[in-house]
Formats: C-alpha cells, structure tokens, sequence
C-alpha cells in the first residue's frame, strides 16, 4: 500500500500537481505574509481565553453534578 501511495505523489509531481502538505504550507505562507504576526497573536490569544472557559464550563458542570 505505500509503494502505491509513494507512487501516486511521484505521479502527480510529474503532472504538475502538488501534495496536500505543499498546498498546506503554500497557503499557510499566503496568510502569514497578507495577515502578519498580529493576527497569529490575535487568534492565539482568543484560542487560549475559549478553552479557559471550556474548562471552567466543565468544573462548574461536574459541581452542579455532585
């Protein structure tokens, strides 16, 4: 099965295509350069503040519990 799916990245490489993780990094390299180092801080710091809540969600849920 990976001789199969090694083969089938070559083939798309010779076609022109490109892999899922080119396409990923491609991408990922388009929104760092348009949006900048802010919008990564930005979008860290709302990631960080909705698992505390998540969390404080749970430990208020297993009190009611008990």
């Amino acid at each position: 099965m990976a001789k199969k799916a090694a083969a089938s990245i070559t083939a798309k490489k010779k076609a022109g295509g490109m892999t899922v993780a080119e396409a990923g990094r491609k991408g990922g390299i388009a929104v760092r350069d348009a949006r900048g180092h802010e919008f990564y801080e930005e979008i860290g710091r709302k990631g960080g503040q909705r698992v505390r809540d998540l969390i404080a969600a749970g430990k208020r849920a297993l009190a009611k519990g008990k």
